[in-house]
């Protein structure tokens, strides 16, 4: 199995948990359906097979697609090709169908008596339309520790919790700050951070559907404001986080 070693001086970010490349780390390069290339890093290549991309060392051994003698030609030359065969066809038929220049005009048409016409249609009021579902909305605490544990609750069920764990394994445990927000009292912010990367997350306590984003992520921990090092929390090895800090 072929796998790519990250340069020293370059940048690269996994196509499927979006975190940086640490030095050092094996990365595997993987080809789209649409044939775009990405890199994915060694705990994402399962969720990238699930994605139905291929490892690009073994493209080469995918056999190729058959193409069918009119696939590939669009409307447009389908057209042409059709108004071609009528225009072929049009002389002919008119030879056939012209009358010869002895024959008698056509007898008049007899006369028909109308049909009645139908009833108009009884009104009826449109369809209406249906109502678009409501977003899902949960109740929100108003104790700011009691939010704080709520947002761990709802962060420890969302995929991020398995790029934490992953990177626990090759970093060791991890710093964890968790505190609401000044400006958004619906809202926790969860940093995770390492002495060469940190992660900030968004917890939305308010939306049941995609309570949980990633906001920012950097290398050092200096980028990060002094309030946000309020180290309060704990990181399990599997990725989860628990309320206090680890003696």
């Amino acid at each position: 199995m072929a796998k790519e070693l990250r340069p020293r001086n370059e940048d690269i970010a996994c196509a499927i948990c979006g975190r940086s490349i640490l030095k050092g780390e094996r990365i595997e390069p993987y080809l789209a359906p649409g044939g775009q290339r990405h890199v994915v890093c060694e705990l994402c290549t399962d969720r990238a097979y699930n994605e139905g991309w291929i490892r690009e060392s073994a493209h080469d051994e995918m056999p190729a697609t058959m193409r069918r003698p009119d696939q590939g030609r669009g409307l447009f030359g389908k057209l042409r090709r059709r108004r071609g065969t009528e225009a072929e066809a049009a002389p002919m038929a008119d030879e056939e169908m012209a009358p010869d220049a002895e024959e008698a005009a056509p007898a008049e048409p007899a006369y028909e008596e109308p049909l009645p016409e139908a009833p108009p249609e009884p009104w009826a009021p449109p369809p209406r339309e249906r109502r678009r579902e409501a977003r899902h909305v949960r109740a929100v605490p108003t104790n700011a520790q009691v939010k704080v544990e709520r947002a761990l609750e709802l962060f420890n069920n969302s995929e991020h919790v398995r790029t934490i764990g992953g990177i626990a394994k090759t970093l060791g445990e991890p710093w964890v700050s968790a505190a609401p927000l000044a400006e958004a009292p619906a809202e926790v912010s969860i940093v995770v951070a390492w002495e060469l990367s940190w992660y900030r997350y968004r917890v939305d306590l308010g939306d049941a559907d995609d309570p949980v984003s990633l906001v920012a992520k950097g290398q050092e921990l200096d980028e990060l404001d002094e309030s946000m090092r309020d180290w309060n929390a704990t990181a399990l090895s599997d990725g989860r986080l628990a309320v206090g800090v680890a003696s």
